[in-house]
């Protein structure tokens, strides 16, 4: 299936927290940014921080029902993880798969066409304080709702290795579909052992020469499917009981140590690419200190609702989950979410 080409001004996913301390920016306060970005001071009814699936059903459910909602899909990571995945098989509808991009694009555009207004930027500040929410923009636009769904999803765990950062898109990647085609011909490793690392196995045979699997278990956690799939691939071996402690090269990656994680030997590995897949972390730095957090960082919700400790916030995706972490699960809870704010917002008589 031929993948739809999108630009991140085309179709954007997880919300872009951008961190001050980083940056050396000044995040304004909603109090000091003035009016409301259209000019006038009525709140909207719903603002939606974030895309994917759970954004953009939310958005498609909260649109159907006249409540015009406000999307903030993100200036960068378009269409969060799914915009990395190759083909989706197991997303009802699509019998014969479909590509990540492809569903994010469908979704999108279906949001947009129950009248979802989706705005290609991030919310860098936010006060869920009072009845009335404010977001600010890039810009330092401020805008108000009602009701705040937040749908920010999670990012890539790294490593955490020294020379991790410095041969970032020099060898090391988390996008296999981005960036395969550059490791055609290529010796290159995966990391990781669940599903998304053996997809990403898998995918990666198209281009190189030869794909290690490494996984600090004897076994993979990945559905058998995937794993008999990886295991009568010619091009994928198993370097079981093994983490990767360094990487080495100097203006591109060379290869990475081994360590074994019963005795403890190492061995050189060389490769000219490390792909990682070792899950995610939630992106709730923006609402720190103002909704409850597990010791994660995932947001809590009173289940079976969405309803986050302050009223009017619901959370939904991958922000929330940190178990089942679907596409289908993300959707559904997009969903939830639409639902409990209209709810919500049919108590205040809206």
């Amino acid at each position: 299936m031929t993948t739809q080409s999108l630009t991140p001004n085309t179709i954007l996913g997880n919300i872009s927290l951008s961190d001050s301390s980083e940056t050396g920016a000044t995040q304004s306060s909603p109090e000091d940014v003035g009016v409301d970005a259209r000019g006038n001071d009525e709140p909207r009814d719903v603002i939606i921080v974030g895309s994917g699936p759970a954004g953009y059903t939310a958005a498609v459910y909260t649109a159907r029902a006249g409540l015009k909602p406000l999307v903030f899909e993100g200036s960068i990571d378009a269409g969060g993880a799914l915009m990395q995945t190759t083909e989706v098989e197991n997303y009802p509808g699509f019998s014969e798969g479909i590509m990540g991009p492809d569903l994010m694009a469908q979704m999108r555009a279906q949001a947009e066409r129950f009248g979802a207004e989706l705005v290609a930027d991030d919310i860098t500040d936010i006060d869920l304080t009072g009845e009335v929410k404010k977001l600010v923009d890039t810009d330092g636009n401020i805008y108000k709702a009602r009701v705040v769904i937040l749908a920010m999803g999670s990012a890539y765990r790294k490593l955490g290795l020294e020379d991790e950062p410095r041969l970032s898109g020099r060898g090391v990647s988390w996008c296999a579909t981005c960036d395969g085609f550059f490791f055609t011909g290529k010796d290159i490793a995966v990391v990781g052992g669940g599903d998304s690392a053996v997809e990403e196995a898998t995918f990666l045979t198209r281009f190189a020469n030869s794909v290690t699997l490494v996984h600090r278990r004897d076994q993979l956690r990945a559905s058998q499917i995937m794993a008999d799939r990886a295991a009568t691939d010619p091009k994928i071996t198993f370097a079981w009981n093994s983490e990767i402690v360094a990487m080495q090269g100097e203006s591109k990656l060379e290869s990475v140590t081994l360590r074994d994680t019963k005795t403890g030997e190492e061995r050189q590995l060389k490769v000219a690419g490390v792909f990682e897949a070792i899950g995610h972390d939630p992106r709730s730095e923006l609402v720190r200190g103002q909704v409850d957090l597990d010791e994660a960082g995932y947001v809590v919700c009173a289940e079976p609702s969405t309803r986050t400790n302050v009223p009017g916030v619901f959370a939904c995706g991958d922000l929330v989950d940190s178990h089942y972490q679907q596409a289908i699960t993300a959707a559904g809870s997009g969903c939830r979410a639409a639902l409990d704010a209209e709810r919500f917002l049919a108590e205040l008589g809206r």
